[in-house]
């Protein structure tokens, strides 16, 4: 990962300062984010940077549903929270999460809830309402821009939420000023009395870097909420005055934030070129600047919307030619200009609405040189791939070794075809079980959000007479899918669902959901059952498996996909790292290998299970036992019917 002034080190787990290597234990470090006094240095993650900032601005409230790249601030929280006096929760979802927040907020403390992009799109209905009401403690909704979908559905920009609901942004560029700008985001709400989005993206929330620290703000301990309807009340006949206020309120935020002192600018005397970006794109500009030692201003805003406009008229005025570098949509390129336009500045003005820079995909210092090299007429071309590509073997994302899901999804592909059914719809789900997408399993035929695997079956169920089988994990269970399970219901739908319950919410890094006993500081919590609430509902044909266990689950899913209306196969088998952890800690730890004189060839484990442990070396096939978990599975006579899989002695620890 690239190494400058601008851009620093993008690692999670190991950090790179200086050319040596260190390993940070996650403990010690979220000990030091609540530990460290005012004016010490920290190498924080731009989460951890976001937490520390929380503590430094005495936030009483802090909700989330876990979302990458937002959930380290969550993992922080969930350790450091009561500790700090501060109330955390993984809430049901984004929704929920932002209500609470608020609730908090018009009850005079201090608030912060945080999701990835995706995630706001859930809790709109709720947020763009809360602009308008206005809070009484500050509060501060954190939005994780995910652009090139490293592990999102799509790269929505959601600058444009603040656009759509008249708040006020505040978009850092390093894990500093997402520390500080926090500080100073809670400062804005709470003197106009608004929420503020605080937007982020994968590079801003996975970057590490210096951190200088500042005083930890004492919380309150209690809020008092105090009935006042003509604001909290959202009848069109409060909402209607309450819009003009807010437009008024954006107006006097527009000349606050010209004096914040978080607009940046690096003035290197030119008088042709001015450079004008945000976030992580600045990053990204000033490392192509010093690259081709380009001689151009630049003009970092620290807030977004609304844009500081006494700043930039001065530096529209100061330059003969802008450069507007965003990444993602024209958000500030369409600003901008409508700012030049109107101030009658004569300008000449760059950017994606020209052609310039795209509109997808994340910046690389490549892309932006190429687009700088196009408007300032130095060499540049971009570097070709001299690898043929199409040599290079693919390697899509496996499940892990032992991962309940492949073992469901292995059952489910036998049943279907032992049953002899064609043209299967299998809508999936965001989550782990995603991967059941790919070969050898293929049973993913539509993804599109949360929950919307039983919408989408429904609507094919009911439109195409074919069978259904819809996947859905526990926690978008609880997220998103009871309501569109009690629409199936009422509609007679027919289809089967596999629940798929690895009692966690796996892909963003094990948090808690109400399906589990524990909450997020690992006390005890009630435990919703899945079953209870699906017979609620009014679906009675539920059948409850462990996945582990091929037989059992093929006689559930076969038995599911041959009845009449809704039927329901839970798989519940704990996810293989909590599995693997705890039996590494009670000494449990088992192997498996191939005993190579019963094995055929036959390839049915290699080919048709895909645990990424079992491999062809030589023309045999063998077991890695550096990743094997000793979950067993691929040694029943369903996976292996030569039964050439065996148990091996356990590994000392």
């Amino acid at each position: 990962m690239r190494d400058s002034a601008y851009h620093v080190i993008y690692s999670a787990n190991i950090i790179i300062l200086y050319g040596d290597i260190y390993i940070v234990m996650i403990m010690s470090l979220v000990d030091h984010i609540l530990s460290t006094g005012p004016g010490e240095k920290l190498f924080l993650l731009g989460n951890e940077a976001i937490a520390r900032g929380l503590l430094e601005s005495g936030v009483n409230v802090a909700t989330t549903y876990p979302g990458t790249p937002s959930s380290e601030v969550g993992d922080v929280l969930s350790n450091i929270a009561q500790k700090a006096g501060m109330y955390f929760e993984f809430s049901t979802n984004e929704k929920v999460a932002l209500e609470i927040a608020f609730a908090a907020s018009i009850s005079g403390l201090r608030s912060f809830v945080f999701m990835k992009h995706v995630g706001l799109n859930v809790a709109a209905d709720s947020f763009v309402s809360t602009v308008y009401s206005g809070v009484r403690g500050g509060m501060v909704v954190m939005t994780a821009d995910d652009p090139s979908m490293f592990s999102s559905q799509n790269e929505q920009d959601n600058r444009e939420y603040s656009a759509l609901a008249h708040v006020p942004m505040f978009e850092p560029s390093n894990p500093q000023e997402a520390k500080d700008f926090l500080v100073k985001a809670y400062e804005l709400s709470e003197l106009f009395h608004i929420p503020v989005l605080f937007r982020t993206t994968t590079r801003v929330n996975h970057q590490r870097g210096d951190v200088v620290t500042a005083e930890i703000k004492p919380s309150k301990k209690k809020g008092v909420f105090t009935s006042n309807p003509s604001f909290y009340v959202d009848l069109p006949s409060n909402s209607y005055t309450l819009k003009q206020k807010l437009i008024e309120k954006m107006g006097d935020i527009q000349k606050y934030i010209e004096d914040l002192g978080i607009n940046k600018i690096i003035s290197n005397g030119s008088e042709e070129y001015g450079i004008i970006t945000s976030g992580e794109g600045f990053n990204t500009v000033m490392d192509a600047v010093l690259d081709h030692n380009l001689k151009s201003d630049i003009l970092k805003p620290g807030v977004t919307n609304p844009l500081p406009v006494k700043t930039i008229e001065t530096f529209l005025r100061g330059h003969s030619k802008i450069i507007i570098a965003e990444e993602l949509d024209d958000f500030l390129e369409q600003r901008i200009r409508s700012i030049a336009q109107l101030l009658s500045i004569n300008v000449k003005i760059y950017g994606k609405m020209d052609g310039y820079f795209p509109y997808s995909h994340e910046f690389s210092v490549d892309t932006v040189s190429s687009s700088l090299s196009k408007i300032m007429g130095f060499d540049f071309v971009l570097p070709g791939d001299p690898v043929d590509m199409s040599s290079i073997p693919q390697r899509p994302p496996v499940f892990c070794p032992g991962c309940p899901h492949r073992a469901t999804f292995y059952a489910v592909k036998r049943a279907v075809n032992m049953a002899k059914i064609k043209d299967v719809i299998y809508p999936s789900d965001i989550g782990c079980y995603s991967l059941g997408c790919y070969p050898p399993f293929n049973t993913g035929d539509s993804m599109i959000s949360m929950g919307a695997s039983i919408g989408l079956a429904t609507g094919f169920a009911k439109v195409t007479g074919q069978h259904v089988v819809a996947f859905i994990g526990d926690s978008t269970f609880f997220h998103a899918g009871i309501p569109a399970f009690i629409n199936a219901v009422r509609n007679n739908s027919t289809m089967t669902v596999v629940i798929l319950d690895n009692r966690t919410t796996a892909m963003t890094g094990q948090q808690t959901n109400p399906g589990v006993p524990v909450n997020a500081f690992g006390e005890n919590a009630y435990e919703e059952s899945i079953e209870a609430i699906l017979r609620s509902t009014g679906i009675s044909n539920i059948k409850t498996v462990d996945p582990y266990s091929i037989k059992e689950t093929l006689i559930a899913v076969s038995s599911a996909i041959r009845s009449e209306g809704i039927s329901i196969v839970i798989a519940r088998r704990e996810c293989a790292i909590l599995r693997d952890n705890e039996m590494r800690k009670e000494k449990r730890w088992e192997m498996y290998d191939v005993n190579q004189d019963r094995c055929t060839q036959c390839l049915r484990c290699v080919e048709n299970f895909a645990c990424p442990a079992i491999y062809i070396d030589h023309e045999k096939v063998k077991i890695n036992p550096t990743i094997c978990d000793g979950c067993g599975v691929c040694a029943e006579p369903y996976v292996c019917p030569y039964r050439a899989i065996e148990k091996v002695v356990p590994v000392a620890d």
